[in-house]
Parts: C-alpha cells; sequence; structure tokens
C-alpha cells in the first residue's frame, strides 16, 4: 500500500520509533536524523564498554565469544577480528533479495535500538547506520537466514557487512559493491570495535519492520474490504438493516461496530438498497458472507489492534545481547526471542486469510444465476457464448486457498541451533515473509470482489448505485472497461488491485462518505 504521499525527517532518539515512522523511512525514504541528547547517552554507554573491556575477567561479547563459544576469553588484539568475523561469518543468508523497504525498515529498527544507549556501540556507528539509509544505500540481505531467535542474525549481518565497507548493494536499484556505494556517498567503512558486532546483529528489527508495513497496509486493506462488502451487498439487492448501530451494539466488539459504520455511510442513500425495501420485499435474511460481514471484518480490526499493541511495545524496546542496564550493568537476556512478533505476525496472516475467503463468496454469489438475484449467469455479455467473470473468481478462490495454507503458523516451529545452545527458536521472520505474500493476495482477492460488484450495479440498470458505491466504481472504469462481451481480462484486474495496492479505492468512498474507520 502507499497511502503516503509527503513525508517529513523522522528523529531517532531514546524514545520509540511509531509504526508512520517506520513506513516513512523505509517505504518513502523520509531522511533520518539522530537525536543529540541521545547521542551523549550512546558516547556514555560506550565508555563503560571500553573499561570492561581492559578488565581481566571476561565479559560476554566484549571479551568472549559468542553463542556456544560464550566461555572461550578472547585477547584484546584479536577482539576487532573477532567483532568482524561475527558479522562475515553470519552474512549467510541465501534465496532471493528481500524487497529494499524491508531492508530499510531493518536497518532504521536496529539504529533505533542503537540510539538507546543500552547496547554500547560507538557513535561513530549509529552514525554510519544513518548516513547508510540518507544515502539510499540498501544492503543485500536474502530471503532465508533468520529463525527469529538471537535476533534477526543473517539478514542483520548483511546489513552490518554492508556499513562495514564488504558486500554488495544496490542505489538508485543498481547492485554495487558496498566499498564503492560508501565511497561515492562519502562514508568511511566501519571497523568494528568490542561488543559492536553482537551490538548490530541481535534483534527483531526484520520481523518488526515487516509486522510494522503490514499493520499500516492492513489497516488500509481492511477498510477497502468494508468498501468491497457493501458493494456487494448493494449489487445482490442485499439489506442494509441488519448494520444498524442498535443492533451492533446488542454485541459490543469494537472493530464490528467500526466495520458496520463504514458499511452504513458507504451504503446511505443508495437508490439500488432503497428500491427493495418495504412490505414487498420477500427476503427475510441475506447470506453470512453478506449479513456477517462486519463480524468478520471486525474481528480482523481487533486483531490488528492487538499486533499493533505489541508492535508497539516492541518499538520501545532496547533489544540486544548482552545489554547494558540504566545502573551501568553489562548483563545477558533473553528479549531477542521473537515470540510476541512471530504470533502477531502468525494472527494476522489467519485474519487476512479468513476476510479473503468471504470476499471470495461474495463473488460467486454474483456468478450463480440461483443466488445473485436476477442477474445473468457470471455476469456475462450473452449468455453460452460469453464467460464473463467466470475465471476472476477461479483466480480469487486460488489465491484464497493460497492464504488458507500460509494462515498455517510459523511460530509453533522450532528448530535447534548453535551446538543446541539455541534450542528453541521463535521463526517469526518465517511469519513476517508468509503475512507479506498473505497480504497481497487479499488485495487481489477484494480487487476481483470490486471487479465483480461493479459490474453487477450496473447490470441493475436503470437503477443506480450510492454516492459512494458510484464513485468506485467510476474509479474503476478508469482502468477497466464495463459490462460487454468477452475481453482480456488480466490487464483490468492488475489495473484495479493497483487501485486497492494505491488506496485509490479508499480514496475515491471517502471523497463522499469522508474519512470511514
Amino acid at each position: 500500500m502507499t497511502t503516503i504521499t509527503s513525508v517529513g525527517r523522522v528523529s531517532v532518539g531514546v524514545g520509540p520509533l511509531t509504526i508512520a515512522d517506520v513506513v516513512a523511512v523505509a517505504r518513502h525514504d523520509a531522511p533520518v536524523e539522530l537525536d543529540l541528547a541521545a547521542l551523549d547517552a550512546v558516547e556514555a554507554s560506550r565508555a563503560i564498554i571500553e573499561a570492561l573491556a581492559d578488565d581481566t575477567e571476561p565479559h560476554y561479547g566484549i571479551s568472549t565469544g559468542f553463542g556456544a563459544l560464550a566461555t572461550t576469553f578472547i585477547p584484546a588484539d584479536r577482539r576487532a577480528q573477532l567483532q568482524a568475523s561475527l558479522v562475515r561469518s553470519h552474512a549467510a543468508g541465501s534465496g532471493p533479495e528481500v524487497e529494499r523497504e524491508v531492508v530499510r525498515a531493518l536497518m532504521l529498527l536496529r539504529l533505533s535500538t542503537l540510539m538507546t544507549g543500552r547496547t554500547g556501540a560507538r557513535r561513530t556507528t549509529v552514525e554510519t547506520y544513518a548516513a547508510l539509509l540518507n544515502a539510499g544505500i540498501t544492503p543485500i540481505v536474502r530471503e532465508y537466514g533468520s529463525l527469529g531467535c538471537s535476533g534477526d542474525l543473517a539478514p542483520l549481518a548483511h546489513c552490518a557487512l554492508a556499513a562495514m565497507g564488504e558486500g554488495q548493494v544496490r542505489v538508485a536499484g543498481e547492485l554495487v559493491d558496498a566499498a564503492d556505494a560508501l565511497a561515492a556517498a562519502g562514508i568511511q567503512p566501519l571497523r568494528l570495535a568490542e561488543k559492536e558486532g553482537l551490538a548490530l546483529i541481535n534483534g527483531t528489527d526484520g520481523m518488526l519492520g515487516m509486522l510494522a508495513l503490514a499493520a499500516h497496509d492492513l489497516a488500509a486493506l481492511l477498510t477497502t474490504a468494508d468498501i468491497a462488502a457493501a458493494m456487494s451487498v448493494e449489487a445482490l439487492m442485499g439489506t442494509d438493516a441488519v448494520f444498524a448501530d442498535d443492533l451492533q451494539r446488542l454485541r459490543p466488539q469494537h472493530g464490528q461496530a467500526l466495520a458496520a459504520a463504514n458499511f452504513r455511510a458507504v451504503l446511505a442513500g443508495s437508490p439500488i438498497v432503497a428500491s427493495h425495501k418495504g412490505p414487498e420485499c420477500t427476503r427475510v435474511q441475506d447470506a453470512y458472507s453478506l449479513r456477517c460481514a462486519p463480524q468478520v471484518h471486525g474481528a480482523a480490526r481487533d486483531t490488528l489492534g492487538h499486533a499493533e499493541l505489541v508492535a508497539e511495545r516492541e518499538l520501545a524496546s532496547a533489544v540486544d545481547n548482552p545489554v547494558l542496564t540504566l545502573d551501568g550493568r553489562v548483563e545477558s537476556n533473553g528479549n531477542f526471542h521473537g515470540a510476541p512478533v512471530a504470533y502477531v505476525l502468525d494472527f494476522l496472516a489467519i485474519a487476512a486469510a479468513d476476510v479473503a475467503s468471504m470476499s471470495e463468496r461474495r463473488t460467486d454469489r454474483f456468478l450463480d444465476p440461483a443466488r445473485n438475484q436476477g442477474l445473468t449467469p457470471f455476469l456475462a455479455h450473452e449468455v453460452g457464448v460469453d464467460s464473463g467473470l467466470m475465471i476472476a473468481q477461479y483466480t480469487a478462490a486460488g489465491i484464497v486457498s493460497e492464504l488458507k495454507r500460509l494462515a498455517a503458523p510459523a511460530s509453533v516451529d522450532s528448530i535447534p541451533s548453535s551446538a543446541m545452545q539455541e534450542d528453541h527458536v521463535s521463526m517469526g521472520w518465517a511469519a513476517a515473509r508468509k503475512l507479506r505474500r498473505s497480504l497481497d493476495g487479499l488485495g487481489r482477492v477484494l480487487a476481483i470482489e470490486i471487479m465483480t460488484a461493479a459490474r453487477g450495479a450496473e447490470l441493475r440498470a436503470p437503477l443506480l448505485p450510492g454516492a459512494a458505491t458510484g464513485a468506485v466504481l467510476a474509479a474503476v472504469r478508469e482502468v477497466a472497461a464495463g459490462p460487454g462481451p468477452d475481453r482480456y481480462l488480466s490487464p483490468e484486474i492488475e489495473a484495479v488491485v493497483a487501485l486497492v495496492q494505491e488506496g485509490r479505492i479508499l480514496a475515491a468512498a471517502e471523497a463522499v462518505t469522508g474519512p470511514l474507520n
């Protein structure tokens, strides 16, 4: 979804970033600036690390190895190599490149943790990460490599490697060597000091970044789902009476009330809906996919609300191991475990699959003359010659089937690693990766419903749709033709998908209704 059109600078300091901050920097290239007071805290915490580095007693990650090698003491003259070796060995991802916005999100969130002063990173290190973001230098991160515990290790290591001037990056879409990109931008490659390798790779930043982006996108998709369902209710000659506020208050679920309010706003003043009200209407109840849409969409909204709460808490966290406490201790901990984030990523995939499943059922109703209230089979122009939207529904059904598979939770899986030291992992990165695919599929299913409902409404002529649904129909007709003989349909589907993903369906409706929930 690309609903933000202009952004300002994002300040990174001790306090938490917001989901909107993540979207602004990751997706819209908002520049970052470092809070000066937070930089002072960074330098103060670094002084503690340097004092411990001179201690004859071993301290994990400062003068010892890592993971299963935590008891191995490392001499002072080998520690810079230790940190560099950590990053190089952990930059072991494989598979396709991860999307630019995901890489920028995880770099921003790692920078945010570094700026808390709880990691012991040097000022030059945080300044380098900010410079990489502002220069538009995006490290190559691979699809596979994170188990979601001890942080998103491989993805974060690929970013740290680029900051060291090693590996490859993209600049303005072009693949270049990191050393060349840094030189062109006037950025000195990092030479990591004690503790910094750990500080750069121990975090939930990849899965959290994808959660923030997904939460932003799903919020818009759920409102779009309300619009699509309202269009279907209208064009299938359904009733809006079930969305009445007093009926919704009998079951005080917050998300349900918001969804029902959207239905009322979108359907307000619809001549099609008004045409079959009154004693002459013989229909008693609409199908569940129409009547219960606010209940399902509302449950998805409430699930999203919980996910946003978890994201906000994680955005306020300083995740590293070990960490510097406020009173100056260096302590090992388990805060890098991704379970809280992994669970809600899986919850959202379940919600997305169910909302899409209900949408596809409404699409299917339009195509069946036994259920579409007098419309032609498959909304075809010439029955028997034309197939209409028959195969568009197949496409939606195929996507929904995949979304159901993607709804199987990743977070219930675990696989031991690091010689059984890391014997339980969250798979949060995997949960986030499949959620991104789920949200793409949800947008496509909604686009097909909107196309179908638009054609159904036009076939009700001379009856007219309402002002809001009519505005959406007009937006669709800017990119896809109306009813008529069969034609090459795939480009039209893709064009309406773009309307959904760009927020233009939502904007068309809100131009009439005002802001929707």
